[in-house]
């Protein structure tokens, strides 16, 4: 057997001296689990006793007795959950409640309102469940605020309160962002595969082409989605749809995680923001009847000059809107505002976790959108507007087709065949 080389004047160590190093070695190891075990338990009381607090703290301010429903409010009674961050994030009852308390009065979105101070005191801790919590009302957020600074009262609301927290989010993008754009990259679509390159040239094998085998060397193109984001202390009218499409990105990133009731208010406010009195969202793309040519030449005119005469009133959307609807609803779609909108309305409708009333809600959404696209003329809304539709049209024909399978042929035999016997010639 061969051990190993002894060092001179270095006795090797015995066996009771590695046995106890190695228990030392493994004490500290428990020792060192044990403390980051305690370490990450007390993270999680430092942040559920948050977490409570802020909830015993909105449970007061929604006082009411459409909340009370029994022995103890519901809101209140979230403070029992072992995440009660996570218990508010997905409660109906409280969402319900913050979005009565919000639309019902014109108080509540002014500066010293009581339900925007929650909201921004709640999304400037460092609890990252409670900022989702936040995060989770900035559709309703951008829904009033919208709806109240084109309002035609006078004198408009106070929203001071809205834009606080639409800022305080605005802001924090601002700063992971850390001053710069958000950039993508597109391969060069010109090659056989989206992973094709050609090979680099030897340029001292063959120095006279290197000059052009560079300029046919295929390059991604970089493309700006977003350009970098200067800090703003109030929304002025010319950078609101940037900081509310900011907010609405926040809202992207973390849409997995959002409530269905979220989702709902969205769609339900870009189908607004669209302009949902738009009588031809429901006759794009629709194949053209063909016209049975019959004796009554005159009839037949009639019913041609009707249609186009309807199609005349049908793009005359700008004075299109009933009594009972308000034209605040409709408000300007520029790109920075309609980008971040559309990536939501994408998630709502494509992704296979969400229920059917949130696809139902956005494909109802992204109609408008389609529609208020054709008529502002914006070429890249409407390539991505045209896009959602269709993929939509695809994946309701396809459940469709697996709900409803194709039937066979009756007269078709439905036992099966017997295999068939082949002679080989011995």
């Amino acid at each position: 057997m061969d051990f190993p080389p002894q060092i001179p004047g270095v006795s090797p160590p015995s066996s009771s001296q590695t046995l106890t190093h190695a228990k030392q070695h493994d004490n500290n190891a428990g020792l060192a689990i044990a403390t980051t075990t305690t370490d990450d338990e007390h993270t999680n009381s430092i942040s559920n006793s948050k977490a409570r607090s802020r909830i015993q703290l909105l449970s007061a301010l929604l006082t009411g007795d459409e909340y009370d429903t029994g022995d103890r409010n519901p809101i209140s009674s979230l403070t029992d959950s072992d995440r009660p961050a996570r218990s508010l994030l997905s409660s109906g009852t409280a969402y319900s409640a913050v979005s009565s308390s919000l639309t019902t009065s014109h108080a509540s979105a002014a500066g010293n309102g009581p339900i925007c101070h929650w909201l921004y005191d709640t999304f400037l801790s460092d609890d990252s469940d409670l900022r989702l919590v936040v995060i989770s009302f900035i559709p309703l957020l951008a829904g009033i605020y919208f709806s109240r600074i084109h309002s035609l009262s006078s004198p408009p609301p106070s929203v001071a309160g809205l834009e606080a927290v639409l800022i305080a989010v605005y802001s924090s993008e601002t700063k992971s962002r850390a001053g710069k754009p958000m950039l993508i990259s597109i391969p060069d679509l010109s090659q056989p595969s989206l992973y094709h390159y050609p090979r680099v040239v030897n340029t001292i094998q063959n120095p006279s082409s290197a000059k052009s085998n560079d300029n046919s060397q295929a390059q991604p193109i970089i493309t700006v989605v977003s350009p970098p984001l200067e800090p703003q202390t109030a929304i002025k009218s010319t950078k609101r749809a940037t900081i509310v499409g900011v907010a609405l990105d926040c809202y992207y990133k973390q849409i997995s995680q959002m409530p269905e009731s979220s989702k709902l208010d969205f769609c339900k406010y870009a189908t607004d923001w669209a302009g949902q009195d738009c009588p031809c969202k429901s006759e794009f793309d629709q194949k053209p009847q063909t016209t049975i040519i019959t004796d009554t030449i005159s009839t037949e005119e009639i019913e041609i000059e009707e249609n186009v005469l309807e199609q005349m009133k049908n793009l005359q959307i700008n004075d299109g809107y009933s009594n009972n609807v308000a034209r605040a609803t409709r408000i300007p779609l520029p790109w920075e505002l309609l980008q971040p909108v559309l990536r939501i309305l994408g998630h709502c409708l494509l992704c296979p976790l969400n229920s059917n009333d949130v696809k139902d809600a956005a494909s109802m959404a992204v109609q408008c959108m389609y529609a208020r696209s054709c008529h502002d003329l914006v070429p890249q809304a409407i390539l991505a507007s045209r896009s959602l539709v269709q993929l939509d049209k695809r994946s309701r024909e396809s459940a469709a087709s697996m709900v409803n399978p194709v039937s066979s042929n009756d007269s078709s035999p439905t036992e099966s065949m017997k295999p068939e016997t082949f002679l080989l010639p011995e």
